[in-house]
């Protein structure tokens, strides 16, 4: 594997789009060479290397490149976005969209995230050590399609709208979340292992919520239908198990219906 370390040298005036800041885009190319790529700031034109100072080549492939970043990006958007393979290391924040529409490799932000982490996220795997703020793995604005697959894992708390129209994938939020939790949802896992304050998996038609802390106000469309063991993260728990959202329309598999499954941490 070959690695690019980027260092932040200079501070943007308003935000540096990093979409060229992905193994993808700097395969096959020298430390030189990723520092001509381009971003924008604002309407401006700019470089990478305009914002960080570039060390090391590239490898042959994504797959064959690892991207180091040694400061802080709370004013970088786009970082590893649609990327394929490979690896994105961020030793510090990030801002908006990171992992946005990605499709395999890794990343790891070892601060915290700004909002729409992982949105659209079809494959590949996201760890954040701190905070997300809003719509992670949700879909676009406007748009019904959201995380299709691929694993995000938040190691704090995250905002409200996490997983908007989720297709696929699984979520984890380590801590708390705020509201929203899995909206419109059609598929995939979200796991939330502190509170909720409410509105969790409102018009959800098929996939699976856990929460193993509490919600504050729980949706009036879902319905008790019993007491189950599930493991979890690789640990088994004991859940109450909720269906609905039972006011959504709902898909039939051989002849039965289909609804979203909510697992509250059965009190102890």
């Amino acid at each position: 594997m070959a690695t690019v370390t980027l260092k932040p040298i200079k501070t943007p005036e308003l935000i540096f789009e990093g979409y060229s800041i992905t193994p993808d885009a700097f395969a096959g190319k020298t430390a030189q060479q990723i520092a001509g790529l381009t971003g924008h700031e604002g309407k401006i034109v700019t470089t990478i290397g305009d914002f960080f100072e570039v060390s090391g080549n590239a490898g042959e492939t994504a797959a064959d490149t690892d991207i180091i970043i040694n400061g802080d990006c709370a004013r970088v958007k786009y970082i590893g976005s649609k990327m394929t393979a490979g690896s994105v290391t961020v030793n510090g924040n990030a801002d908006m969209y990171l992992g946005g529409w990605m499709k395999g490799g890794k990343i790891y932000v070892t601060g915290n995230v700004d909002s729409f982490c992982g949105i659209q996220m079809q494959g590949g795997e996201i760890l954040i050590d701190g905070d997300a703020k809003n719509h992670v793995g949700c879909a676009y604005r406007g748009d019904w399609r959201g995380m299709k697959g691929g694993t995000i894992r938040i190691r704090g708390s995250a905002g409200n709208d996490i997983g908007t129209f989720m297709l696929g994938g699984t979520i984890i939020i380590e801590k708390n979340a705020f509201i929203h939790v899995a909206p419109h949802a059609e598929g995939g896992t979200v796991i939330i292992k502190g509170d909720v304050e409410g509105r969790v998996g409102g018009q959800m038609v098929k996939g699976d919520m856990y929460v193993l802390g509490k919600i504050k106000f729980m949706m009036p469309g879902y319905q008790k239908v019993g007491t189950v063991e599930k493991e979890v993260d690789g640990v088994t728990q004991t859940f109450d198990h909720y269906i609905g959202d039972l006011g959504e329309r709902h898909p039939k598999s051989k002849g039965q219906i289909v609804y979203a499954n909510l697992y509250l941490k059965a009190a102890a």
